[in-house]
């Protein structure tokens, strides 16, 4: 028989049903005006996913977590890009950079979020560049949690949930283009999802190659949705092939037939960039290298002694659990969703913040769909049965709250009020609110000040994680050697920087060859403890970050 369109949550008993019921009992109907009073307190009255998006927006701005967001240095050669972009009116096409690659063919496949960040930086500076950042960042959770609500999770499942994905995602809470691509996937899913559970909304399949058009301009994660389509699309095709019926079977063919279009038109419009399918060549082959994903460590399996990634396992443990007491038959897709989600967040490092969304998303229905059946089951253990009669009754009385909050007027004011302070240095009534930087303990900060203090035109060598923010502070008057751009090097130059960066045997001709007359290298590091006793090199600067060393008869 045909699919019936899945009731609203709380449509039936255990999934806010009461809560929904009682509310159908005391609302006006549609065409009653509501009273005022009602109309401010849904204005005034905040949510729980607005809370959540405060909270996460104010935490990484005027809080010490504010630095975090510029934990990694690359944002600054995404702003300098932007910069030329805006300057020259054209896309970036070589490396304007680097002493080593310039001139070379450079695909700078982030090139619209480098021209929006490098808008908001010279509006803005840094302070803008955190809250453009961590207003993004805030949406996608904010958003994740009303999805997770409206699938059927209550609401102390979804928080818990919630808590862990975030957990999870803030080892990679940085201001880099990655963070749109978070919020890019939850929206696919959303598309993708809600068209499975009542395909006669399938002109909002259309909403994705729209979507793509940006995505693929702004952050190589577009690939993320070719992934999603193939999943949704395997599962039409087994509820075609294999479904009982036949009515089932029709509707995943026609379910089949529309993914297809769809994907063929995403994959139209993921052409659509100054590289055309060059740019997909391109990005294959950097994924494809076994020594770049082998020695980069974002693409690494997790290291689970970390917090973030004991959250993964924590939220990874509580899906399984949660899929082995769900009482109804999974959607294919479903399943698969599951296993990329678990698989992919095993595999790398960087997968874990999509990884840990998917989970809470097809988790907390689960989950509390098995709560409000132990609620209901006489075998439970009394005590733990009451327990979930009680978490079941707050959810019920929350619920009605949060379906009446819905002016989202405090999330506003909250940008509007960090946005002014940013345009004003990050002074608010007398106070120093915002001042992002780059934190000094993790990049050489005095010493690249005496670099532009001493006016050192020569190329830098340093560590590629610190490449981005001396492009940041010094270009274009001094390049660097290399940064962590590591598709534009390629093997071959990044194992010649590893035998450098490791003080390996050969590291001198390699330096000759690259014609490096400075090298700045962490304190303490294996290549500033030999560069120390070479007497080919001398000490210029030294402080608890970095060291800097010129090559003796180095003319400035």
């Amino acid at each position: 028989m045909t699919p019936s369109p899945p009731e609203r949550p709380g449509s039936h008993p255990g999934r806010f049903g009461r809560c929904f019921a009682a509310l159908d009992r005391t609302l006006p109907a549609p065409s009653t005006p509501v009273a005022p009073s009602s109309r401010w307190a849904r204005l005034l009255f905040p949510s729980v996913d607005d809370l959540i998006f405060l909270t996460l927006v104010l935490s990484l701005t005027v809080s010490s977590l504010a630095s975090r967001l510029l934990g990694d240095a690359g944002i600054g050669w995404h702003i300098r890009n932007g910069d030329l972009m805006l300057h020259a009116h054209a896309v970036t096409r070589t490396d304007p950079f680097s002493s080593t690659m310039a001139g070379s063919a450079w695909y700078a496949w982030e090139w619209l979020y480098d021209g929006l960040i490098a808008a908001v930086h010279s509006r803005l500076g840094l302070n803008g560049v955190v809250l453009f950042s961590a207003v993004v960042i805030a949406a996608t959770f904010a958003c994740t949690f009303r999805l997770m609500l409206a699938r059927g999770g209550n609401l102390p499942v979804s928080v818990l949930l919630l808590l862990l994905a975030a957990g999870a995602a803030m080892i990679h809470f940085l201001a880099r283009p990655h963070v749109l691509s978070w919020l890019f996937t939850v929206a696919w899913f959303q598309v993708l999802d809600s068209f499975e559970i009542r395909p006669e909304r399938w002109r909002r399949l259309f909403w994705l190659p729209v979507l793509m058009l940006g995505w693929v301009n702004l952050h190589g994660g577009f690939l993320m949705g070719f992934a999603l389509l193939a999943i949704y699309l395997l599962g039409a095709f087994i509820r075609w092939r294999s479904a009982p019926g036949a009515v089932v079977r029709d509707e995943g063919k026609r379910s089949t037939q529309r993914l297809s279009v769809i994907t063929t038109l995403c994959l139209g419009a993921s052409l659509v960039n100054p590289y055309g399918y060059k740019l997909h060549v391109h990005v294959y082959e950097y994924l494809s290298n076994r020594f770049l994903m082998d020695h980069i460590d974002e693409f690494l399996s997790p290291n689970f002694h970390g917090v973030a990634q004991q959250c993964f396992a924590v939220l990874l443990v509580i899906s399984l659990i949660a899929l082995a007491v769900r009482r109804k038959a999974l959607r294919p897709s479903q399943l698969l969703l599951t296993l990329f989600a678990a698989y992919s967040g095993l595999y790398a490092t960087r997968n874990l913040p999509v990884s840990s969304i998917f989970l809470s998303l097809l988790a907390a229905p689960w989950l509390t769909q098995g709560m409000q059946a132990a609620a209901a089951d006489v075998n439970v253990a009394p005590r733990l049965r009451r327990l979930f009669q009680q978490v079941e009754s707050f959810s019920v009385r929350m619920g009605r709250v949060e379906s009446e909050a819905r002016g989202h007027l405090w999330p506003v004011l909250g940008c509007g009020v960090c946005l002014w302070i940013a345009a004003h240095g990050g002074m608010f009534g007398g106070r120093q609110f915002m001042n992002a930087q780059f934190d000094a303990k993790r990049f050489p900060v005095e010493a690249v000040e005496m670099i532009v203090q001493q006016g050192i035109r020569q190329p830098i060598f340093c560590p590629d994680s610190w490449g981005g923010f001396l492009i940041y502070r010094l270009y274009p008057q001094t390049k660097v050697v290399l940064d962590d751009r590591h598709d534009l090097y390629g093997e071959a130059f990044l194992k010649n920087y590893l035998k450098v960066i490791h003080a390996e045997p050969g590291w001198a001709d390699v330096l000759d060859g690259m014609h490096v007359a400075w090298v700045l290298a962490p304190a303490g590091s294996a290549l500033s403890n030999l560069l120390k006793e070479v007497s080919a090199w001398k000490t210029v600067h030294q402080d608890e970050t970095a060291i800097l060393f010129e090559r003796v008869g180095t003319e400035k």
